[in-house]
């Protein structure tokens, strides 16, 4: 859900970090009475995402005034404004390394995931996220992966149950981590169970979790496992997912593939802050 007080949270956060006690130099430069704009540019092409921060800044300093032009998950090309900033001067600048933080990363984050799920298009394979975020950004960027056409996981540990290889070796297996967990939540609580070996996928599918994680697994052992399931339970494919491969990952079958680098490494794309005189 995209709620305001996220993206007020976020601006406050960056304009304590980034102005502190004052912007000395518009300060020293420009009189209280001074007014002018910003154009937000897109300088390369790509998927835009941030753009509610816009009018977040401006209920955080009312004095300010926001136009935007284009809407978040729409595909734009170099050359495009964005978005539109007016007010004092003082204040338009203190904003405008904030915004455009914000828009180069989460637009970074869309684009990428736009270029992952068009290579799936024609496939029924949903592309995830994951927990690999930025911390105090998860909301965010998890928006992003949305904008870019992407599905959301679990948005944290409270979001469903997902049984990985550490609990299970803690637990002692497969089958006493599942049943353990399902003693303590209802029946409409989800339980994901993760393997990496072909071998596991028998004692996994006996547990009768919701969906199994496939973590790891070369190609054709991903296409046995499908084969296997026969659509009994949702298959999600995880690790070494790239660009490259995620196509032929998708075409064995599985109903999903999770990329933790969408949110932790997708490059942010260029985005200008260009001063325009007057209101």
């Amino acid at each position: 859900m995209d709620m305001p007080w996220m993206w007020e949270r976020i601006v406050r956060w960056g304009l304590e970090e980034d102005v502190g006690h004052g912007d000395v130099t518009s300060w020293t430069i420009f009189e209280a009475e001074h007014w002018g704009r910003i154009a937000f540019m897109a300088r390369e092409a790509l998927v835009v995402a941030g753009l509610p921060a816009m009018p977040a800044i401006c209920r955080v300093l009312p004095e300010l005034t926001v136009e935007l032009a284009v809407n978040d998950g729409q595909r734009v090309a170099p050359g495009t404004a964005l978005a539109w900033l007016a007010g004092p001067t003082r204040t338009v600048l203190a904003a405008e390394r904030v915004l455009v933080n914000i828009l180069q990363k989460l637009s970074g984050i869309a684009t990428m995931t736009r270029r992952v799920t068009e290579r799936l298009e024609d496939l029924p394979t949903r592309v995830l996220d994951t927990r690999k975020t930025t911390p105090g950004w998860r909301d965010l960027e998890k928006y992003a992966v949305r904008q870019g056409g992407g599905v959301n996981h679990r948005a944290g540990l409270d979001g469903g149950i997902l049984i990985k290889d550490n609990h299970i070796a803690a637990a002692g297996g497969i089958w006493p981590a599942v049943q353990k967990a399902r003693e303590k939540v209802g029946p409409l609580v989800a339980i994901e169970v993760e393997i990496d070996r072909l071998d596991q996928l028998d004692e996994a599918l006996s547990a009768s979790p919701q969906a199994i994680l496939l973590d790891n697994m070369p190609i054709p052992d991903m296409a046995e496992a499908v084969r296997i399931v026969n659509r009994r339970v949702f298959l999600e494919a995880s690790g070494n997912i790239r660009l490259d491969n995620v196509r032929a990952i998708a075409e064995t079958g599985v109903d999903g593939v999770s990329l933790g680098w969408l949110t932790h490494s997708s490059p942010a794309v260029d985005i200008g802050a260009d001063w325009r005189e007057g209101v």
